[in-house]
């Protein structure tokens, strides 16, 4: 499996189409982290978004999350894609509150199933 390129998430991420733009130090912090550490990223992007009522950052947040899933393990990457398409519409019906709960769900397993992060 081919590594993506993480340059435009991480320029996305901060707001700005150039890569320059972004600081080196951080670029090459991101461009080490593991597939795994992304993912547990990108829901903490979208938890922040939301906090800050940003639907459309937290809208590309799950179109990104929605392509990262492999359908090879069919069943579990199906559930996962309703479950973000439900979170979708709780975001343009601007229920954040329960989007922040199923993605925080979300993040805790995904820490924990991963070990990622100390909590």
């Amino acid at each position: 499996m081919q590594k993506p390129n993480y340059k435009p998430a991480v320029a996305k991420a901060y707001g700005t189409a150039t890569p320059g733009q972004i600081p080196q130090y951080l670029e090459q912090e991101v461009l080490s982290w593991s597939k795994e550490k992304v993912i547990l990223k990108m829901y903490d992007l979208f938890i922040v978004s939301a906090k800050k009522g940003d639907i459309r950052k937290m809208n590309r947040v799950l179109i990104e999350l929605m392509g990262a899933l492999n359908f090879e393990y069919e069943e579990t990457s199906t559930r996962l894609y309703r479950l973000y398409e439900y979170v979708q519409r709780l975001v343009f019906q601007k229920r954040f509150d329960e989007a922040i709960y199923i993605i925080k769900e979300l993040r805790d397993a995904w820490n924990k199933a991963f070990k990622i992060e100390e909590v």
